[in-house]
């Protein structure tokens, strides 16, 4: 880290991250009780034969105890995988204060850019000193993350070279719904050949897609949905004053549109797509369009040409067209890899997938245009995703609200004057500096996982519960990682991963936006969040988001 700090990061090193009171005694202290056997999320039987010797494990929860005295002396090892998420430095810290608590020769190995610091033996160790400039600080550079996946014997064979050479009790995997599921893997495998090694998850995604109902919520998404709405707000704002411009933003949120809809409840659009509603409606293209328009005319028609419209990255991926041609492209682009990879022209490439697509889908590939036909082949990541951000569907939306208010304006039912603008927010969320909530929630995260290790548990994710609550009343646990699992399709095989948690339509986040949304969509119904507060009022400082406390408060 560099020596020069803002005012902001010396204040705020000084911050006391709070504990549930399961924990506040130390981690030698705690109780655990275990509840009955469980099963998975779905296709249980297969899920259970893929992971013979940790399916079926029990939910775990902490209590206080008063036990007292020295623990084990651990080496545990610590790996960031996938993007980034504000407060991931706290979990790290709250791993190495754990540790030093249950024994103070115990070490802390922080693997280096993800999990190929594992295969590779790539650490630095996490001393005091090199902790302590990271506490309370948005960002993953105190080891970087990476997004190999680990899957294949080689893999983690070399992986396990790595923890008898550095004498690792456990391995902390610290990622979304894919990285856990590779720690899911990591752990079956480690049982498999009869090692000791134990692996714990910790869930962590701005997205908001990995909870359940033990997981009420992933780490960062209470900072990046709150960074977001600070910037709409003052694009609402802008607009407002402006009243010129309509402001179409793209929200990250691959597989799910929770940050939209946080974002929304946090900041009053007139417009904001739900994927889950598209896909359950059955939208088409053109459907999405229409509903667009209706709004931008209407507006248009009380003399407003304004307005803003909140758009899910991963949106495309839920109409239904779309879905299949995606689909569809994977298959043919997984199985075609190295051919795809000779053709050197777009209308060589164009030529081929059309050849290969069914009727229906080459339909929708060729109504397309160029640039999101050639978004729509880039290559997919390690674990067969879209690369959905580099889709400019907020671009493409746009462009086909144009076409349509052209046609309305020539048929003289539209009169207005539409300037649009495109926004991206995604980046600017992941590495924000956390909340108090995400300060603490991760704190604890990474302190309840060394109770885990502690308990010599392998297989789990380590669960923080309860979290409307003060964080003295949080519930401290874990669960297994086979319980949140199904099958799906990933490079053309059935493979087991931990289900991702959509926005529910009969939710109350959901119902809470649908009961406002046309008034919003009508008016300039704005509200303004502002930006983070650290210090003040808890009612100011410590809320968390809209969508948990409409969930759980």
């Amino acid at each position: 880290m560099s020596d020069q700090i803002s005012t902001l990061q010396k204040v705020r090193a000084g911050y006391s991250p709070k504990l549930p009171a399961a924990l506040a005694g130390g981690v030698n202290k705690v109780v655990a009780q275990q509840g009955a056997p469980t099963g998975a999320a779905a296709d249980e039987a297969l899920v259970k034969s893929q992971f013979p010797h940790c399916f079926g494990q029990p939910v775990v929860t902490f209590a206080p105890g008063t036990a007292d005295g020295v623990g084990q002396r651990l080496n545990v090892g610590v790996v960031l995988s996938g993007g980034q998420a504000p407060g991931g430095h706290n979990v790290i810290s709250g791993l190495f204060d754990g540790l030093k608590g249950v024994h103070p020769d115990c070490r802390l190995l922080g693997f280096k850019g993800g999990p190929q610091g594992l295969v590779d033996d790539d650490y630095i160790d996490l001393t005091a000193d090199v902790i302590d400039a990271y506490r309370n600080t948005g960002g993953f550079d105190i080891i970087g993350s990476g997004r190999t996946k680990l899957s294949s014997e080689k893999q983690f064979e070399q992986v396990k070279e790595t923890a008898l050479r550095n004498d690792l009790a456990a391995i902390v995997v610290i990622g979304g719904d894919d990285s856990n599921t590779n720690a899911c893997l990591m752990a079956e495998w480690f049982q498999k050949q009869g090692s000791k090694v134990q692996v714990i998850g910790v869930p962590k995604t701005i997205d908001g897609d990995l909870r359940n109902e033990q997981i009420e919520t992933s780490f960062g998404f209470d900072t990046a949905a709150k960074v977001y709405s600070e910037l709409i707000g003052n694009i609402c704002r802008d607009a407002n004053s402006a009243k010129k411009y309509w402001h179409f933003i793209k929200l990250m949120g691959r597989s799910a549109s929770h940050i939209a809809l946080e974002a929304a409840l946090q900041t009053h659009p007139n417009l904001c797509l739900i994927s889950e509603e598209v896909e359950t409606q059955q939208m088409t293209l053109k459907q999405i369009v229409d509903q667009v328009c209706d709004v931008v005319v209407r507006r248009a028609r009380a003399g407003k040409n304004f307005g803003v419209a909140l758009i899910p990255e991963g949106l495309i991926e839920f109409i239904p067209e779309m879905k299949a041609l995606i689909g569809e492209l994977n298959e043919i682009l997984a199985k075609n890899k190295d051919y795809f990879a000779t053709l050197s022209t777009n209308d060589d490439r164009f030529e081929f997938i059309n050849r290969e697509l069914s009727q229906p889908s080459s339909h929708a590939f060729s109504s397309l245009p160029t640039a999101i036909q050639e978004q729509l082949m880039l290559e997919r990541d390690s674990h067969g995703n879209v690369p959905v951000s580099m889709i400019k569907t907020e671009e493409l939306i746009i462009d086909l609200v144009k076409s349509r208010l052209n046609r309305l304006k020539a048929s003289g039912e539209y009169s207005g004057k539409f300037s649009p603008l495109s926004h991206f927010f995604g980046y600017e969320g992941r590495c924000a500096a956390p909340t108090n909530f995400d300060a603490d929630y991760c704190y604890s995260l990474g302190y309840n996982a060394v109770a885990l290790i502690a308990q010599g548990l392998t297989g789990y994710m380590s669960c923080v519960s309860g979290l409307t609550k003060p964080a003295a009343e949080w519930q401290a646990g874990g669960v297994p990682l086979t319980m949140m699992m199904n099958i799906e399709r990933r490079h053309g095989e059935d493979v087991p991963v931990i289900r991702k948690a959509l926005v529910e339509l009969n939710g109350k986040p959901y119902s809470e936006f649908v009961a406002h949304r046309h008034a919003w969509a009508d008016g300039e119904q704005y509200l303004y969040p502002g930006p983070i507060q650290y210090f003040g009022p808890s009612e100011v400082c410590d809320q968390p988001t809209m969508t948990l406390i409409l969930e759980r408060g």
